[in-house]
């Protein structure tokens, strides 16, 4: 075999190794490819390996079959009371049909996310602000429906929205803050206040039940008067004396006084008459 022959074996055996190369496909296990043959859709391959016709056929598009996600935001968007918001979410989705993804859309993933853009500047547009701080849930459940009603047709499922953060301006931020606190202080006075209606009204009770029974009125003021004296400290009380009467108080008091006005004159009158030692 001459020299010229053994070239065009060579050149051969290069030919057959590059078409092949060009020819052989290999998809992973979460990848789709997409075949066209001579611009047209002849089917979709993988996972692993497979064939395609070298110049004649092409992978045009390879589509990923994992849950995806995708951050997007709204700057400076007016809620329904006039508030500029900043939002930003984000979006879980899934290609379920790998054939609508690759020809109905012409690029599934800059689409998906400028509707959900869209979408969540319509929901800011139709939300006050308060609704918006706390009532997350409702609007992660209104971006979910909007968007997946815009991408229907495409092949692809909207799993879930989430809110991740609700920016307003300081100056709104001080306001709420000021706000939030004139709302705590109304609360404790309300509260406070029926505290004490309540307290009048047990008050009311307790003088119904002393009012025909003197006696435990009497025992009342007695106990009273023993809780405030036997911590064994000094104490002065002051009680107007016709609150004593009403208790029948006023002579027991002067006699307590004058027993100890007595004692303490003959306590000194003792002292004095003693001889120094």
């Amino acid at each position: 075999m001459d020299s010229f022959t053994l070239m065009v074996a060579g050149l051969i055996l290069i030919v057959v190794i590059v078409l092949l190369s060009m020819a052989i496909k290999i998809a992973n296990q979460w990848e789709r490819a997409v075949v066209l043959f001579l611009g047209r859709f002849v089917g979709i391959k993988g996972p692993g390996i497979f064939l395609i016709v070298p110049f004649l056929s092409r992978v045009a598009y390879w589509i990923d079959l994992r849950v995806i996600t995708t951050a997007f935001n709204a700057e400076q968007t007016l809620t329904k009371d006039t508030v500029p918001v900043n939002v930003d979410a984000v979006l879980f989705w899934q290609v379920v049909d790998v054939e609508k993804a690759a020809l109905e859309v012409k690029d599934y993933r800059d689409s998906i996310s400028l509707a959900s853009q869209t979408a969540l500047r319509d929901v800011i547009g139709k939300t006050i602000l308060s609704d918006m701080l706390t009532g997350r849930e409702a609007i992660d459940e209104e971006l979910q429906r909007l968007i997946g009603n815009r991408v229907n047709g495409w092949g692809i499922k909207i799993l879930s929205v989430e809110i991740r953060d609700v920016i307003i301006p300081g100056s709104l931020q001080d306001a709420m803050s000021m706000q939030a606190q004139a709302e705590r202080e109304r609360q404790a006075r309300v509260i406070l206040g029926d505290s004490e209606r309540q307290i009048a009204e047990k008050f009311e009770q307790a003088a119904k039940s002393y009012e025909n029974n003197p006696t435990a009125l009497h025992l009342r003021a007695m106990n009273m008067l023993y809780e405030g004296l036997k911590g064994g400290q000094s104490t002065i009380v002051i009680v107007p004396s016709s609150a004593l009467e009403t208790m029948s108080l006023g002579d027991t008091t002067g006699m307590v006084a004058l027993a100890k006005t007595v004692a303490k004159d003959k306590k000194e009158y003792v002292s004095h008459e003693q001889p120094p030692q």
